[in-house]
């Protein structure tokens, strides 16, 4: 079975090189920076071209890329090479109502689609351990399974196509309100004279424990805003759940405020900064 990837990324890099290392077959790799597309091959991977180049050679082609206007433009561009035995595999986090959309043109043409979006970031994507959510038929979850295991080692289908994605955002959507609320007890706490360190310690004694601050109180205290998962991906998120969320008539003012921080840095200029940089939004209140 030949494996194709589009999209080399910050994500798609590592579990593309992921790929590469762990499946017996050939994987077809493609990105707009052709020195992405170098490095992938020098691991192992076969540079094309273009995308249409991997879709005529691969039985699985996945798609990481940054919008909802790229998933559709890449399937667009590779509908008259899908066809029966092919299956289509978008990770990438995009509105749920335009996967759904693509999955049925995809469809149409015999091929299966799967929308598989991922939690966690950078570091899990290299070790292989990434969260990944899964939307489509049975069949195709379990056609799609063994292959995303090799990115991941939590799966999960959600449901039918679109639905992987509806819990992604949601997913994303808590992870920012949680850090909402790090960022202002962290804020006062450091205004009323207590350290990073303290503050992190003291909260693990407790109910407020939680895997953002574990994981963030140190490159906070170092002021290291190097991207793992870039401020204004997460605020690409969020504008999809507040999108989700007037669809379905439902207010999350908890939502919106944790939206308006980002927002904030967006315009502030630090959206390729990582998300938890939006500390420095809040403590400059």
């Amino acid at each position: 079975m030949k494996i194709g990837f589009i999209g080399l990324g910050i994500m798609g890099e590592s579990m593309s090189e992921n790929i590469v290392k762990k499946h017996d077959d050939k994987v077809f790799v493609s990105d707009l920076n052709k020195a992405q597309v170098e490095k992938l091959a020098s691991v192992g991977a076969v540079a094309c071209e273009n995308n249409i180049e991997v879709a005529k050679n691969a039985d699985v082609i996945i798609t990481m890329v940054p919008k909802s206007e790229h998933s559709k433009a890449v399937y667009t561009e590779l509908l008259p090479y899908l066809g029966k035995g092919k299956l289509c595999i978008d990770m990438s986090t995009i509105d749920p109502d335009v996967s759904v959309e693509i999955s049925k043109f995809v469809k149409e043409t015999g091929a299966d689609f799967v929308d598989a979006p991922v939690v966690k970031s950078k570091p899990a994507a290299i070790s292989g351990t990434l969260g990944i959510y899964v939307g489509g038929t049975e069949e195709a979850f379990e056609k799609a399974k063994p292959i995303l295991a090799y990115m991941g080692n939590n799966i999960i289908r959600m449901g039918g196509n679109g639905m992987g994605l509806v819990m992604k955002i949601c997913h994303n959507t808590l992870v920012a309100q949680i850090q909402n609320g790090v960022n202002e007890t962290l804020a006062l706490a450091q205004k009323c004279g207590i350290s990073v360190d303290d503050f992190a310690a003291a909260i693990s004694y407790g109910g407020g424990q939680n895997f953002y601050l574990d994981g963030q109180a140190q490159n906070i205290k170092n002021r290291n805003w190097t991207t793992a998962f870039s401020l204004e991906n997460m605020h690409k998120d969020l504008g999809i759940c507040q999108r989700l969320s007037k669809s379905k008539g439902f207010p999350m003012p908890g939502m919106e405020n944790a939206k308006s921080v980002y927002d904030k840095g967006v315009e502030e200029g630090i959206g390729k900064e990582d998300f938890r940089a939006t500390y420095k939004i809040v403590e400059a209140r």
